[in-house]
């Protein structure tokens, strides 16, 4: 089974930056273009941004585009989430997981709080 763990999240001001990060367990990492998705209290969980698995062509929800960046490095196994110009509404727990979803334990995510 992979494990994903996101980390990075903390409390920050709107208008703020932060870099999220997430590690996949398993050789097949580099196999598969990886997103990160989060979830907002009361919302369902959103796809966010997307990355193909040789970090080429990242995409973009409307409503992070311009703000966030995609990245990984397939040598760690890792993902990341530049954010920037954070807003209140992208308080959220946030996750990542292949694009589409494979796997079904999507770990306890990162807590992002953007105070405003």
């Amino acid at each position: 089974q992979v494990q994903l763990v996101a980390s990075g999240g903390r409390l920050v001001q709107a208008g703020g930056s932060l870099r999220l990060s997430c590690a996949a367990s398993g050789r097949s990492f580099s196999s598969y273009s990886m997103a990160w998705f989060r979830q907002a209290p009361g919302k369902e969980r959103e796809f966010i941004a997307g990355i193909n698995a040789s970090g080429g062509n990242p995409y973009y929800a409307r409503s992070v585009l311009g703000r966030f960046t995609i990245s990984r490095d397939n040598p760690k196994n890792t993902v990341y989430l530049q954010m920037n110009s954070l807003k209140p509404e992208d308080t959220a727990v946030y996750y990542c997981n292949t694009d589409p979803a494979r796997h079904t334990d999507w770990g306890q995510g990162t807590q992002v709080t953007v105070s405003s």
